[in-house]
C-alpha cells in the first residue's frame, strides 16, 4: 500500500550569481519535503536565468502557514482569500 503524503507550503529565500551580480529571490511553493523545494528552484532559476546550480545558494527554507502566504497565484490555489 502506497502511502500518500500531502503537500506542504514552504517559502525559500537565498541569492545566485549571474554576470559577476549578485542576485537575492524570495519563492514561496507547494512541495512534500525541502529537498523538492531545492530541485524545483535548482529548475526554475536554471532554466529562467540560465544560471548553473553551483551558482545557486540558500539562506532560509521554512514551512509556512497558508495565512502567511504572500503569492497570489499561490493563494488562490489554496482558497484562502486575498487579503493583500
Amino acid at each position: 500500500m502506497v502511502k500518500m503524503m500531502s503537500s506542504r507550503i514552504w517559502r525559500a529565500t537565498g541569492e545566485y550569481v549571474k554576470t559577476k551580480r549578485m542576485f537575492q529571490f524570495s519563492i514561496e511553493l507547494l512541495a512534500d519535503k525541502e529537498s523538492h523545494v531545492k530541485e524545483r528552484i535548482y529548475s526554475e532559476i536554471g532554466s529562467k536565468h540560465r544560471v548553473k546550480r553551483r551558482h545557486i545558494s540558500f539562506t532560509n527554507i521554512t514551512e509556512i502557514k497558508p495565512d502567511e502566504v504572500t503569492d497570489l497565484d499561490l493563494r488562490r490555489v489554496l482558497g484562502v482569500e486575498s487579503e493583500i
